[in-house]
């Protein structure tokens, strides 16, 4: 393992490493935007598999999936992290949301909606090498705390002070990968985490007839030696995964 980079593995498989320069660098916040459907979930798992492949211990949050959605998504992906989720070299916590921002499982009413406070309190999802949470404006979206700053104008000042969080985390060369759907938030809200995140990727979808491409655009790329590529091309297929489709360099 490099010294200033988590490798994300599985470069037999497809060619996501050596697109991406060969990791994603140590110590830093990641953030993947995409509408619904551009590929969000589906890269993340993809992280952390890869990840865990290269013996980086990983945390994963999914705001949409349980346990049994994410075992079955993985087997369908032939990404098999069942063995891994037993020797806890990954943690995988589902936060499912409800409509009325409940987590999914709860009936205290204190513990409805305060997700930023329960989750920077959550100590074992830190003490992974690389957190990703998936969706992370689901978890902006349905906290009171946030939600109230919202309604004063204030949601720029509550996301700096999560940044705070954040980068403490990453002086410990911990790296935090964020997935945000852009159409949910307001850029007072995102437009922080996109300034100051150190890798920034930007996922589309565009339907070709029965086909659906899909790209990442990569907005930013620091803390790399090598060159990365400023579109990635990929689809996702049933039985293999991620497969890289096209790559052109700017």
């Amino acid at each position: 393992m490099s010294s200033n980079h988590y490798s994300i593995g599985l470069s037999e498989h497809d060619r996501l490493e050596k697109e991406l320069g060969g990791g994603i660098p140590k110590g830093s916040i990641v953030l993947i935007e995409g509408d619904y459907g551009a590929g969000k979930s589906v890269l993340s798992q993809r992280f952390t598999y890869g990840f865990n492949t290269e013996d980086v211990v990983t945390t994963l949050v999914s705001t949409e999936l349980g346990v049994k959605g994410f075992l079955d998504q993985m087997n369908s992906l032939t990404y098999d992290i069942v063995k891994p989720l037993i020797n806890e070299e990954v943690l995988f916590i589902p936060a499912e949301i409800d409509a009325s921002g409940t987590l999914t499982g709860s009936d205290e009413e204190e513990d409805r909606k305060q997700l930023l406070k329960r989750m920077m309190e959550a100590e074992t999802m830190w003490e992974a090498d690389v957190i990703l949470i998936d969706t992370f404006d689901a978890i902006l979206r349905n906290d009171p705390k946030f939600e109230a700053l919202v309604r004063q104008n204030e949601e720029r000042q509550a996301a700096l002070e999560i940044i705070s969080f954040f980068r403490d985390l990453t002086t410990k060369g911990k790296t935090i990968v964020l997935t945000v759907d852009p159409s949910t938030v307001g850029e007072e809200a995102i437009g922080p985490f996109r300034s100051i995140a150190d890798v920034y990727l930007e996922l589309e979808m565009v339907e070709v007839g029965n086909d659906v491409r899909r790209n990442v655009f990569v907005k930013r790329f620091a803390g790399m030696g090598e060159q990365v590529g400023d579109r990635i091309g990929f689809s996702v297929r049933s039985g293999i995964g991620i497969v890289i489709e096209s790559r052109s360099v700017a």
